[in-house]
């Protein structure tokens, strides 16, 4: 009797602590601190974070975790990854800070079954990033897009020669566009500065630059061997930095595939494509680069744009081909700068010219030569006829992308 009696005592003992553990598993939550995911030595505290970045919320009560939110952002978070005593989550790197409850910000909320708890904490995105412009050398009074990253909250546009621009300043939900007015007197070429509240952004596009790997500009870099119209009248495609070069064509029937006849290609004399020092340079680093102006439609008919004559490696460019697969008609709202990887000059694949693989390395590309001419030739390989063809480009070169 004595026996069960003592039994009976350790097991309503091991009852009593069952149930006191679950009960501190089920208590309300509680945030001591966010740590790194990293290993250590970068484990400790964390102090800020921001967008993408993979956190633990240590503290306890997280059993029963229903949601998270950064910033009052809700995050998604794999219920594998949660603990009592920590959660491992990302913090969204969509997080749209130009649209966020400014009572919110800098704050971590967890909400449990037993409640839920706020903790301060500051979230906050990297200085702004710059990929691209719609036009680098748009003149003053044109409003150009800027794309990149983290455009939120942002105190000023600076372009080359300290020209700021703080009015009129506006950006998407998802900080990767950000719109402004080119302001007048910029003279000098250089990189643009997009400064928020977090930091400043530098890019490594040049604007208002006219020389720094121009192979042709249809002013005083390189000019045409043959081929198109250089036109001087600014009229006709007005917001141009001086003359530009016509591509134009009537009447191109499908299949027909003379570039060279009328004005349907440019041709320029050599230049230099890079510098020698870059020759080992991935090719991933470089882009061809030029502005475009297409104020009709553009619906059929590519420009080939190779280099000396070689059809080895070319660009297949047809604008009115979109990423999905689709097709429509391209054209543009006045000049616009296109960007096309030096990865972009592709080998021939079944029938079609330029959507094969690219080039293994810079070296092989240019042939192990950084001289060079370059040639943008209108053809039509479709079965449907081309009708009264016409854009205009300036301003070709190549550049560092990185």
């Amino acid at each position: 009797m004595r026996k069960h009696k003592r039994l009976l005592t350790v097991l309503l003992v091991l009852l009593t602590a069952l149930v006191a553990c679950d009960k501190d598993k089920d208590s309300k939550p509680s945030i001591a601190r966010l740590r790194a995911i990293s290993p250590a030595p970068n484990d400790s505290t964390l102090t800020t974070a921001g967008p993408g970045q993979t956190v633990v919320i240590q503290g306890a009560g997280f059993a029963s975790t229903k949601q998270i939110f950064f910033n009052g952002y809700p995050a998604p978070f794999n219920s594998a990854l949660l603990a009592d005593d920590n959660i491992v989550v990302t913090i969204p790197a969509d997080m749209p800070f130009a649209s966020l409850d400014q009572a919110q910000l800098n704050t971590v909320k967890v909400i449990t079954a037993n409640g839920e708890v706020v903790f301060n904490f500051p979230i906050v995105p990297p200085p702004p990033v710059i990929l691209l412009m719609s036009n680098e050398n748009a003149v003053a009074g044109t409003r150009v897009t800027i794309v990149g990253n983290n455009f939120f909250y942002i105190d000023k546009v600076i372009f080359p020669g300290g020209k700021e621009v703080s009015a009129n300043l506006t950006s998407n939900a998802a900080g990767t566009l950000l719109s402004v007015t080119v302001p007048a007197g910029v003279t000098a070429s250089g990189n643009i500065k997009v400064v928020n509240r977090y930091g400043t952004g530098t890019s490594i596009l040049l604007f208002n630059d006219f020389t720094t790997g121009v192979l042709h500009n249809a002013d005083n870099v390189n000019q045409m061997e043959w081929g198109g119209e250089i036109a001087t009248d600014p009229a006709l495609y007005p917001g141009g930095q001086g003359k530009y070069t016509l591509i134009k064509a009537a009447s191109v029937g499908g299949g027909d595939m003379g570039w060279w006849n009328g004005a349907r290609s440019i041709n320029t004399f050599k230049g230099q494509w890079v510098p020698q020092a870059d020759i080992n340079r991935p090719l991933t680093d470089f882009a061809l680069k030029f502005e475009i102006n297409a104020k009709t439609d553009w619906a059929l008919g590519r420009l080939y744009i190779v280099k000396d004559y070689d059809w080895g490696y070319l660009v297949n460019f047809a604008p009115w081909k979109k990423a999905d697969g689709s097709t429509g008609p391209f054209k543009t709202d006045g000049w616009q700068t296109v960007v096309v990887p030096l990865t972009e000059f592709r080998t021939k694949s079944g029938s079609l010219d330029g959507t094969g693989t690219s080039a293994s390395s810079l070296k092989t590309l240019l042939k192990d030569n950084v001289q060079g001419s370059i040639h943008f030739m209108l053809v039509n390989p479709e079965t449907t006829g081309v009708e009264n063809f016409e854009v205009a480009i300036d301003n070709i070169r190549i550049v560092r992308l990185q």
